[in-house]
């Protein structure tokens, strides 16, 4: 489904919207975020990166949402072996400090020294936070993303079975997404209820946060030891 999804891109998109010639660079959240936490297809990334260097098109990944050790990796793209041209990172790269920040291979970033500035960049406390944020990812943070990950989701997949408007439970580490619909059989969304959800936990102390049409993220700090309370609530 991934290839056929590059094809379409290929045929519709390079064939007949836009010359590929007048493509500089694919810029593609890694997972995606704001959307509803929706993962790739398989085979999606190998097919895009082979599209990429096929017409010497720069492949970007937005990594803010998903980077930063939340998927297990460093990258969320490192799950899809595949390497990118460019990596956007910004949000947990410092720990909710302001910082952003990009990765590029280093024939990308050759540029003639000044050439590249702005105004408010390399504040030192961001920057200091950001390298203690690096500190405790390396100590442990990212493989508790692993473990709690995978107990969340098979709490989350076992608490889908009881309900039938839990239509899908999706993610990677402590990236997951619950899409929430009227029956598991049409799959229809259903906002109306996501968003009762959200209310009733906000009422109960609990701070959620939707995504998509009807889903809701289950996102909380890597630190977290949270995951083993999801079957309590379910």
């Amino acid at each position: 489904y991934g290839e056929t999804v590059v094809r379409y891109i290929e045929e519709q998109i390079l064939g007949k919207v836009l010359p590929e010639k007048d493509v500089a660079g694919i810029l593609i959240e890694t997972i995606q975020g704001e959307g509803g936490y929706v993962l790739p297809a398989k085979g999606f990334y190998p097919a895009l990166r082979e599209l990429c260097d096929k017409y010497q098109i720069l492949l970007i990944v937005d990594e803010v949402q998903s980077g930063m050790g939340r998927t297990g990796r460093w990258w969320a793209i490192e799950n899809y072996g595949i390497e990118p041209d460019i990596v956007c990172v910004g949000k947990g790269v410092a720990s909710g400090v302001p910082l952003g920040g990009i990765i590029a291979k280093r024939k990308l970033v050759n540029w003639t020294k000044g050439s590249h500035g702005n105004t408010f960049g390399g504040n030192p406390i961001a920057c200091a936070a950001a390298l203690a944020t690096i500190d405790l990812i390396e100590t442990g943070f990212m493989q508790n993303a692993v473990d709690i990950g995978e107990y969340a989701l098979d709490a989350l997949e076992e608490i889908k079975t009881r309900h039938p408007t839990i239509g899908d439970v999706r993610g990677l580490g402590l990236m997951i997404g619950v899409e929430f619909v009227q029956d598991q059989v049409t799959h229809e969304p259903d906002q109306g209820l996501r968003d009762s959800i959200i209310h009733k936990a906000f009422e109960g102390g609990l701070l959620t946060l939707g995504c998509g049409e009807s889903s809701i993220r289950i996102s909380p700090a890597q630190p977290t030891s949270g995951g083993k309370n999801l079957r309590r609530y379910g």
